[in-house]
């Protein structure tokens, strides 16, 4: 093998080799359906009361992949459905409407429970850069987005708790 042939083999290999990380450590172009999710029923609660609010079927997004996808790909949520994020850690994070079809209530929820921030999320207009998307913050290790408005409806409110089954 010539030396001409020996380096384009090589350089052959390291696009791939660097195509494979970036498709692997990305998690936008990983493939998935959120029909793929795990399911788990969340009672929320009345902190003064002890009244159970609302019972939720929610997804569950436990991967940094299933995250950054979150509901893009759902048309819509049925009323007591819902997506729940979970982070590793406890911390402050950053939730945006990339792709979504509808609104939404993004509700941060502390690692004992108790929700910490709510927020009633309105679609970005259309054509809306990824810099430039609204972006919804709040403090705890996880997320329960729900159908716009649903925890108005509900009387959920920070300080109230979400238990997991």
């Amino acid at each position: 093998m010539t030396s001409r042939a020996r380096i384009a083999l090589l350089v052959v290999a390291v696009v791939v080799a660097v195509a494979s990380v970036a498709y692997l450590t990305n998690p936008a172009v990983v493939p998935g359906s959120t029909d793929d999710y795990e399911r788990t029923t969340l009672t929320v609660v009345d902190d003064e009361t002890g009244e159970t609010l609302a019972t939720v079927d929610a997804r569950v997004a436990d991967t940094r992949a299933k995250r950054f996808t979150g509901l893009s790909d759902t048309e819509s949520l049925a009323e007591n459905e819902g997506m729940w994020f979970v982070h590793d850690s406890s911390g402050t994070y950053a939730y945006v409407m990339r792709d979504m079809d509808f609104p939404l209530d993004i509700v941060f929820v502390a690692e004992n429970g108790t929700i910490t921030r709510i927020h009633h999320a309105e679609l970005d207009p259309e054509g809306t850069s990824e810099s430039d998307l609204t972006r919804y913050r709040g403090t705890g290790k996880y997320v329960l987005e729900l159908p716009y408005g649903y925890t108005n409806e509900t009387g959920i409110d920070a300080g109230d708790r979400v238990e997991a089954e």
